[in-house]
């Protein structure tokens, strides 16, 4: 009987994926992008692979390469043609976004929303995963940055596989980067986590401030916004650049 070749529900699946870096904002990033992608390749290099098992080539770009992800850098929701960025390149593989007028008008560095969403897509690059927890009729969203998004160094902070593994202790292992969570699923202050109970999606929130704070976010185009969707859509080129022209 003859072998079939088998179909991977992942994304490259045995590859390391390279990612387009382009900047489509129109103000300043506040660093210069070939100097930050060096920075964010460091990141994946010496903190985020080495425990994920997700290593990655970061590479600069005009826009989207055939057959690579892609990290794009735009003002906010609102820019002209940046919600036919969509979900997904145009090829169908994972795409980050990063808003840059919202990052600086919050006082953050455009390092921490960069390597945010970088961390996120590497670790559930189709924004499917989720993991059971300490409520038996709950389940936590594979967000990886989220629960400890207030911290940074001067990359984002981020947590570690064990921080979904609910039978560790608390203080038996390393459960982020920067060694201030304690307990699987904690919430620092500054955090978030998106869950699914009761057939509908919402989040849950380390702080009142937080919960606060939140609410007051565009999410148009953020992770939260694509999970309640179900589907992810590819980014329309096309409809990019007649977005651009009519301004």
């Amino acid at each position: 009987m003859p072998l079939r070749r088998p179909t991977f529900g992942a994304f490259n699946q045995g590859n390391v994926p390279t990612i387009a870096c382009f900047n489509q904002a129109t103000v300043a990033l506040g660093v210069d992008l070939d100097k930050l992608i060096a920075a964010i390749q460091a990141f994946v290099d010496r903190d985020v692979a080495p425990v994920w098992g997700t290593p990655a080539r970061l590479a600069k770009s005009t826009g989207f390469v055939k057959s690579q992800w892609a990290m794009v850098f735009l003002d906010n929701a609102d820019q002209p043609g940046a919600l036919a960025y969509h979900d997904l390149t145009p090829d169908g593989l994972p795409l980050a976004k990063v808003f840059v007028k919202t990052t600086l008008a919050n006082h953050d560095l455009v390092s921490v929303s960069a390597s945010h969403e970088l961390v996120e897509m590497l670790v559930d690059p189709a924004i499917n995963l989720l993991a059971t927890g300490p409520d038996p009729k709950t389940v936590y969203a594979y967000e990886s940055a989220d629960p400890v998004e207030a911290l940074s160094y001067p990359m984002t902070d981020f947590v570690y596989p064990s921080y979904f593994e609910n039978f560790h202790k608390p203080g038996s292992v390393q459960f982020d980067r920067l060694k201030k969570v304690n307990r699987p699923f904690q919430i620092l202050p500054g955090g978030y986590q998106i869950i699914f109970k009761n057939g509908k999606w919402s989040q849950i929130f380390g702080s009142a401030a937080k919960k606060k704070s939140f609410a007051k976010e565009n999410r148009r185009g953020h992770r939260s916004e694509q999970r309640k969707r179900g589907h992810l859509l590819r980014a329309d080129p096309k409809a990019i650049k007649r977005a651009e022209r009519e301004g």
